[in-house]
């Protein structure tokens, strides 16, 4: 491989990790807050709400994500008329995906709190909202970061599945460039950057524990 068949494909390479640092991010921004909404909700004693959240808990865990993918890209199409941009589809996909793995471990964490923290916040005179922003939540991230931070790190290695629907990030791009330049260097690139990227995800969630560790 010469030179500038190199540079060239440190070029590439280097534009399709951005595209996997953004699925990363955003599917983070909207998967976690919609998780613990769906948290909410499975802990609701209303048949109403807890129900259906339970079918789409199974539905999510229960089937491929790479299933899925194809679900939230070609389902516009055949009621729309419409597909979705192959990028957004693949958000919204994951999104939802990672919202029910991480709607059970929100769950898990609150459940697991004493019931004393919320009878002695209503003595001292703390709203629920109060009580749940302020006392609960931050004990209970000290308390999920451990599982959340390996689902993080199984969602760095699963935005190669977004290839599946034509989305040109790092493990398409390098198996493309690996058939056209006959070298195995463009996978172990892509599988350099995903073994990176899991070792600054694994470091942040262990700073982030131990920065509250003063919630024990």
């Amino acid at each position: 491989m010469t030179q500038e068949t190199l540079l060239e494909l440190l070029k590439i390479m280097g534009s399709a990790s951005l595209v996997t640092i953004k699925i990363f991010v955003l599917t983070l921004v909207f998967g976690l807050p919609l998780g613990l909404v769906v948290s909410f909700g499975r802990m609701s004693k209303h048949i109403f709400i807890n129900g259906p959240i339970r079918f789409y808990l199974l539905i999510m865990r229960g089937t491929p994500l790479i299933l899925q993918l194809f679900f939230f890209f070609y389902f516009p199409h055949y009621v729309f008329g419409d597909t979705l941009p192959r990028f957004w589809a693949a958000i919204l996909a994951m999104s939802i995906n990672y919202a029910a793995y991480f709607a059970e471990i929100y769950r898990s964490g609150i459940e697991s709190m004493p019931r004393g923290q919320y009878e002695a916040a209503t003595v001292l005179g703390f709203s629920k909202n109060q009580t749940f922003f302020k006392i609960i939540l931050p004990q209970v991230i000290k308390r999920i970061m451990p599982p959340m931070g390996n689902e993080f790190m199984t969602l760095v290695k699963d935005t190669a599945l977004v290839s599946v629907i034509g989305v040109s990030e790092i493990y398409e791009l390098a198996t493309d460039t690996m058939s056209r330049v006959g070298s195995l260097i463009p996978l172990i690139m892509a599988g350099t950057f995903y073994l990176i990227m899991n070792s600054v995800v694994s470091k942040a969630c262990s700073v982030t524990e131990g920065k509250m560790s003063y919630y024990r």
